[in-house]
């Protein structure tokens, strides 16, 4: 039986020297484990006259450099006055808490949950004397709090109706920013580098947001263990320079509730991470799980990370068979087959319901269609070692929820991929939880799509193998819009939340000059190596091969793609500048992979290869061919004896990259 913890804890608790009643004459703080990181509480005077009374603020410093000054905190509810002034603080609790926990299904194997804690414990000075405790985390890796609501006659039940929570920088930064039209989203953008002055209060800007601090760290703006809330967004501050408030998502007609529920209610956790180097915020990202309960799953033997094979990017075609190729049987067969010689773990039917093609409503997900006969479908799959994912439309799966899922554990299907959400408010959140609950009982994997960011539910239940929420190669389909620039700036911004079904794996790559979008045998921009190199750079414990399975045949590369990873033991940022380029280097027992692209600048990079054991290795590399920023298909493919004090010089195609599998020599 495999188990998703395995905690060796020390936890210290102390009651500071704070007696209740008292108001914070100084600075409350707690500071991270290595010392470079500082958060501090206080209570103040607010400076705008028709806001009187002391209200609570946060500040976060980093190796000497204040990263957040004076930042409100306070919740708003409906029908009472908000809880964010004249409070007096009922007393403090510090502790420090360090373990290590299992991750098998992430980017790092083990995770270690190293932090010191800071709660204080408030209460409003008028009555009815509401109570709010404010807890504040202090890692090496950045700053996470939240609010907490003990149980309290006086908030049995509320409704929020905003939270407060501000981001205020000292100075003019820049975000990379992923700008919304509405709460109702899919998450599907570019991200646009802005200084923080461009973002307005009408601004609905999602998370993560990346945001580059002048001659100062980097940070990253997240959200962690989501729960029974509305999502968090931000926008700009009228009259306020550089500074940002939180915005949640509110419930689906009701434009002026966010959050309705009972005490005792924990929020969200708000996370900062900061690093000197922005490749450090993605080495850091499990932080964003470790804020997560613990897995509530016994048992994770069954639960299989892997690669699929997937019909519709392609257009659901195949080349050169004796059936018409389209969203039916033979052409899934021909599918399963491809999965079954190529070792892949998975097949994707992405549609087959009644009525056919449509996804505009809830579909009918209890009967396929009859061009698409699919328990003879997962039959076959079964007998070639090959499980099946199915597609399903989000809000007849709300409606079907246990029905559905027990028909498809009766054919044998391994998971669902479930579309089209494309909202994160409170029932919403609510509704992925119930999906991966149920779907755990019945033994099923999750792949969400038209999906928000995620926040570390992943952690709880691991059958959650990734979700979109991200601007994918689908668009190559329609747009031109997934561009070199925007694949090397997603590992510094939307990767920063966890896994991302970009879904690589495209072989007619292109030029920027002969890129043309079409729906049926759609291209890539940039290199055949730049390609690879996704599989490495984007993490997905569940990765689509896009194409269809004639595309790969005798073409160069694909070997790459059969014998890459999808989970690893560990992760190391070589380098990189967000929309330029990056390196990552990724190990999984004892073997490591590495991927390196760049935008459309040609460029030439040093790596070293310090992340390697000791003894000599057999590096297996995947580089930009010769003629590549005019041929992107061209590849060339070499193998030399490495050590980890050796270095490669390498020349990235205008849109190329790299990929490289370092095996150990026996």
């Amino acid at each position: 039986m495999s188990k998703c913890i395995f905690p060796t804890m020390m936890m210290v608790a102390a009651l500071t020297g704070t007696g209740p009643a008292t108001r914070a004459a100084t600075p409350l703080q707690v500071t991270s484990p290595d010392g470079n990181m500082t958060i501090e509480f206080l209570l103040k005077s607010n400076p705008q006259p028709y806001l009187p009374g002391e209200r609570p603020y946060y500040r976060v410093s980093y190796k000497g450099h204040m990263i957040l000054t004076d930042s409100p905190l306070g919740l708003d509810f409906i029908g009472s006055r908000p809880l964010d002034e004249d409070f007096e603080i009922l007393g403090t609790d510090i502790k420090t808490h360090d373990d290590m926990w299992e991750n098998a299904f992430g980017a790092r194997r083990q995770v270690r949950d190293h932090y010191n804690q800071l709660t204080v414990s408030l209460r409003e000075r008028q009555a009815p004397g509401r109570r709010m405790e404010l807890v504040f985390r202090a890692y090496d890796a950045g700053a996470a709090f939240r609010y907490v609501l003990p149980k309290q006659e006086a908030l049995e039940k509320f409704t929020l109706s905003s939270e407060n929570t501000g981001f205020y920088f000292p100075q003019e930064a820049f975000a990379y920013a992923l700008s919304l039209k509405s709460y109702t989203t899919p998450y599907e953008t570019d991200y646009h580098r802005v200084s923080l002055a461009e973002i307005k209060p009408t601004s609905i800007v999602g998370l993560p947001l990346l945001i580059e601090v002048p001659k100062g760290p980097w940070a990253g703006l997240l959200e962690a263990d989501l729960t029974d809330y509305a999502g968090m967004y931000v926008g700009g501050v009228r009259g306020v320079s550089h500074a940002l408030m939180s915005k949640l998502s509110p419930l689906p007609d009701r434009s002026d509730e966010a959050v309705v529920g009972a005490t005792p209610k924990a929020t969200p956790w708000r996370v900062i991470l900061l690093g000197s180097e922005p490749g450090a915020l993605i080495e850091n990202a499990d932080l964003i799980l470790s804020l997560n309960p613990p897995c509530a799953l016994a048992d994770t033997s069954w639960i299989k990370p892997g690669k699929a094979a997937w019909d519709w990017w392609s257009g659901s075609f195949a080349r050169n068979v004796n059936f018409q190729p389209g969203m039916n049987t033979a052409t899934m067969l021909h599918y399963v087959d491809f999965a079954a010689r190529s070792h892949f773990a998975y097949m994707l039917v992405d549609a087959g319901w009644y009525p056919a093609q449509d996804y505009t409503h809830p579909v009918d997900i209890l009967h396929y269609t009859a061009e698409t006969d699919v328990p003879r479908i997962i039959e076959y799959a079964t007998s070639k070692g090959v499980k099946v994912l199915l597609w399903v439309f989000w809000g007849a799966l709300d409606k079907h929820l246990d029905e559905a899922l027990a028909l498809y554990k009766q054919w044998g299907a391994a998971g669902v991929k479930v579309d089209f959400m494309n909202r994160d408010d409170q029932e919403m959140v609510n509704f992925y939880e119930r999906v991966v609950r149920k779907a755990a009982e019945n033994h099923m994997v999750v792949d969400f799509h038209g999906a928000y960011k995620p926040t570390g539910l992943r952690r709880t239940y691991p059958n959650l193998l990734t979700r979109e929420g991200v601007m994918g190669a689908e668009y190559n389909k329609w747009s031109k819009r997934i561009t070199p620039e925007h694949d090397v700036t997603l590992p510094f911004t939307r990767m920063l939340a966890g896994p991302m079904d970009y879904t690589p794996g495209g072989f007619r790559n292109a030029t920027r000059e002969q890129f043309k979008p079409q729906f049926v045998e759609p291209m890539t921009q940039g290199t055949r190596a730049h390609e690879l190199a996704k599989y490495v750079v984007f993490e997905s414990p569940l990765e689509m091969v896009s194409d269809y399975p004639e595309a790969y045949e005798g073409q160069p590369g694909f070997e790459f793609i059969e014998k890459v990873p999808t989970v690893w033991d560990d992760t190391k940022v070589l380098n990189g500048e967000p929309a330029k380029y990056v390196t990552i280097a990724r190990e999984k027992d004892n073997v490591w992979y590495l991927g390196a692209m760049t935008n459309w600048d040609a460029r030439d990079l040093e790596i070293p290869f310090g992340f390697l054991g000791s003894g000599e290795y057999e590096a297996q590399i995947f580089a930009d061919g010769p003629d590549a920023d005019q041929v992107a298909i061209s590849l060339s493919i070499t193998k030399k004896r490495v050590k980890a004090g050796d270095k490669l010089h390498i020349h990235l195609a205008s849109g190329g990259g790299l990929a490289v599998i370092f095996t150990p020599v026996v």
